[in-house]
């Protein structure tokens, strides 16, 4: 059986499996959030620690076991004791889920992608209205970006409830990202194995390319001298520590068995102890890299609507106070309105209501993160630069590469235990497998291009995978130290590739990567339960602006089915083989 599985072609196609899998659209528009909210450069150092006392140690985990058992999740924690078979159904089931909304952002990014070969790009300017006597009302109080993204791209509904109809144009770039999954994982590791080569190493290409753009626009330094000055009283945050822990575990992928599916088409002899070390590495490093480039272009963003809003503010008040050209600069504006308010006091009273508060800091201040970030920050920075369709070509092929490279890895998570169950495998070849794990992915991510589709993808965004990974990442540390033997797994681990497991590995495995895992669960539980009615952000279109609002009984009987469906896996699993086992008089206890 061994030698009849498949075999990545060479070491190095498995690190840009990994490399592509883990680098995602988390470390473009996460990390930097993460930076700005928690002291900027000094976030590096809860970052760095939780990478050593947590990200290498359960990646190194996940993939040894991997290379070890040489299966999928479910048959690698079958073999670790039939009890734990729950835990791969689990990681598939979060895989599935992670699937049916991923794919979505593929979809939004080929949507931006058709639409940035328009001159001048349709974001960039208001729509007139029916009568064409002015800019559409909802665009007016909004941005043309946003009203690009919530009404043109989701035509978003006033709330969840109002779940409108289907979406066909982001329904067929929907359709469109699914066919590309499709094709790139058609013929298992030799067509994923070629992929992963351009998916890894082209999203660097790009942000090399727009980091070289990013540092020659007006104001880069602004958003740069923002990011890497360090206010260390956020070390005493343990907001701080605890995001870092959480961005770690997510960026790198764990738990979610695409790790272990990965490392199991390894040669059994291959260094995965470097591989690991290697990976987590150049994941960390490309947060920070992208953070530069992001925070660059950030910069530059809000230098110009600082500008634009002093201008606006210049005009206002030379045109009120008939001024002459070229009084009032930025530098004397302050001077000059102390100066008009005293002397003209009564007409100053009158102007003083339309004059905006013009701050650098506050617009640097603007914490944005996710698909705001990546749909709306961004396009509204791209607008602003000189040929700005290639730069917007640029950006969202580099998405795509991010998006398609991570589906790749979740597709392999829930294709590979498939694959490996004979009772499948004997009626339908693997390719027909991987087209009705795509399809049914398809119809089911339909449901996230409806008018309230965003609400919907939200929802699988924030509560889908959180807690169910947890568990599932120490309920792995606990099985392999404890029930499989830590003893055992480390002699495994010298007969494979001829190295002894150093100290560090054992210490993170056995007692601080479980311990910190528990105190991640106790915090997202505390705060859940803290929160009381979960609530969530609906698109005003009269104001032009997100609104809080609290979800519906149905809403939150999903978020709970969601969370409940993978982690119940787990015992369930357990309690089934127990019975099974039970039923069959004369078979023995298994031994762990």
């Amino acid at each position: 059986m061994e030698k009849a599985r498949p075999l990545w072609a060479n070491p190095l196609q498995f690190v840009f499996a990994c490399i592509s899998y883990a680098v995602g659209l988390g470390n473009v528009w996460r990390f930097p959030y993460l930076c700005q909210m928690y002291g900027g450069g000094s976030f590096l150092v809860p970052y760095l620690i939780m990478l050593i006392v947590e990200g290498m140690p359960l990646l190194y985990l996940e993939l040894a076991v991997g290379q070890r058992m040489r299966q999928g999740s479910i048959g690698a924690w079958r073999t670790i004791s039939p009890y734990l078979s729950g835990v791969g159904v689990a990681s598939v089931v979060v895989s599935f889920f992670l699937s049916m909304y991923y794919n979505v952002i593929n979809a939004w990014a080929f949507w931006y992608l058709f639409h940035s070969f328009q001159d001048p790009l349709p974001w960039s300017v208001c729509p007139l209205n029916a009568n064409r006597t002015g800019y559409d009302a909802e665009c007016e109080q909004a941005s043309s970006t946003k009203y690009f993204w919530y009404r043109k791209t989701l035509n978003i509904s006033p709330s969840i409830q109002d779940s409108g109809g289907l979406q066909w144009e982001p329904a067929l770039c929907l359709l469109l990202a699914w066919l590309v999954v499709y094709l790139c994982i058609l013929r298992g590791t030799e067509s994923t194995g070629k992929v992963v080569y351009f998916t890894a190493s082209l999203p660097y290409c790009v942000l090399i390319i727009y980091l070289i753009r990013g540092l020659t626009l007006h104001g880069a330094t602004n958003g740069l001298l923002y990011m890497f000055t360090p206010k260390l009283e956020q070390l005493a945050n343990p907001k701080a520590w605890i995001n870092a822990a959480t961005q770690i575990f997510f960026s790198l992928g764990l738990g979610f068995g695409s790790l272990i599916a990965f490392a199991s088409y390894n040669e059994p002899s291959n260094n995965c102890q470097k591989h690991a070390i290697i990976v987590s590495l150049i994941n960390s490093s490309t947060s920070i890299f992208a953070s530069v480039v992001t925070f660059s272009i950030y910069g530059f963003k809000a230098t110009f609507n600082y500008e634009s809003c002093v201008s606006k503010v210049i005009l206002l008040l030379t045109n009120s106070f008939d001024l002459e050209d070229g009084f009032l600069t930025a530098s004397n504006l302050e001077q000059a309105k102390g100066y008009l308010a005293s002397t003209y006091p009564d007409q100053y009273s009158k102007v003083f209501p339309l004059i905006r508060n013009c701050s650098l800091e506050a617009e640097l201040d603007t914490a944005v993160q996710g698909t705001g970030l990546a749909f709306i920050v961004y396009t509204e920075a791209i607008k602003n630069m000189e040929v700005s369709q290639l730069w917007s070509v640029l950006y969202f092929f580099m998405l795509l590469m991010l998006g398609i490279g991570s589906m790749l890895g979740n597709t392999a998570a829930i294709l590979t235990p498939l694959t490996d169950s004979k009772a499948i495998t004997r009626h339908l070849p693997k390719e027909a497998i991987a087209g009705l794990v795509c399809l049914v992915n398809c119809a089911v991510g339909l449901v996230f291009t409806l008018e309230a589709g965003n609400y919907w993808f939200d929802i699988f965004n924030d509560y889908a995978a959180t807690l169910s990974l947890l568990l599932i990442v120490l309920v792995e540390t606990v099985a392999v130290c404890y029930v499989y033997g830590l003893r055992r797994f480390e002699n495994d681990l010298q007969a494979m590739t001829g190295r002894t497991l150093s100290w560090y590995w054992k210490i993170m495995w056995a007692g601080v990567s479980p311990l910190l895992i528990i105190s991640l669960l106790l915090f997202y539980l505390s705060d859940y339960i803290l929160t009381g009615t979960l609530q969530y952000q609906a698109w005003d279109a009269s104001q032009g602006q997100l609104v809080t609002k609290d979800y519906p009984a149905y809403a939150l009987a999903v978020i709970g089915l969601l969370v409940a469906s993978s982690t119940l896996c787990i015992p369930l699993v357990a309690l089934g083989t127990f019975v099974v086992r039970r039923l069959r008089r004369g078979e023995p206890a298994p031994v762990a």
